[in-house]
């Protein structure tokens, strides 16, 4: 909510006050609540938005990384194979072959481990980025609810008609359905 609209609706309370009229006076209340629960949750949303940008962000991080390593890995792989056919071969080298064919098989193991954690470490991310994303779309309706019942509310003050105040916390009731059921989903 801007500050022109906070402004508006701070405008709207002092009219009802002055004017004494408790209809108007329960509405501008009505206003007050469905403007800090659509404050609110716009913020959560926006919240939920960037966490959703930075998890899907860190997440393809977290894979590179671990390509990087399975690379490594394969590299060492034909690295300990090519040693292994060299200490098959007769010569005197052929101890010091089998020795760095051995030892690329513990640096293998260490990669392996390294690549797997990468690989883990990206799929929370992915669990991160995918709830915080489903909670954005549940917040996003959730705020146009708030603000729907926010103008609707306005509606009742000018028309003095019940029924739309009536629908304005019927919305606000929704919108806050909404967020509830997004934020547990």
């Amino acid at each position: 909510m801007s500050a022109l609209d906070a402004h508006e609706q701070h405008e709207r309370a002092e009219h009802a006050h002055h004017a004494q009229d408790p209809f108007i006076t329960r509405v501008s209340i009505t206003i007050a609540l469905l403007a800090v629960a659509a404050a609110i949750v716009g913020s959560l949303e926006t919240v939920q938005s960037a966490t959703a940008i930075n998890a899907t962000s860190r997440a393809v991080l977290a894979q590179d990384k671990a390509t990087d390593v399975w690379n490594e890995y394969q590299a060492d792989s034909l690295k300990k194979h090519i040693y292994g056919i060299a200490a098959d071969a007769p010569g005197p080298d052929a101890a010091r072959y089998r020795k760095t064919s051995a030892d690329q098989v513990a640096a293998q193991k260490t990669l392996r481990d390294e690549a797997t954690a990468g690989e883990q470490e990206r799929d929370q991310l992915v669990k991160t980025a995918e709830t915080a994303e489903r909670r954005h779309h549940w917040l996003t309706a959730a705020a146009a609810l708030l603000e729907i019942g926010i103008g609707i509310s306005s509606v009742s003050i000018i028309t003095k008609n019940r029924l739309f105040w009536f629908g304005a916390l019927a919305l606000g009731l929704g919108g806050v359905g909404l967020f509830v059921t997004g934020w547990l989903v």
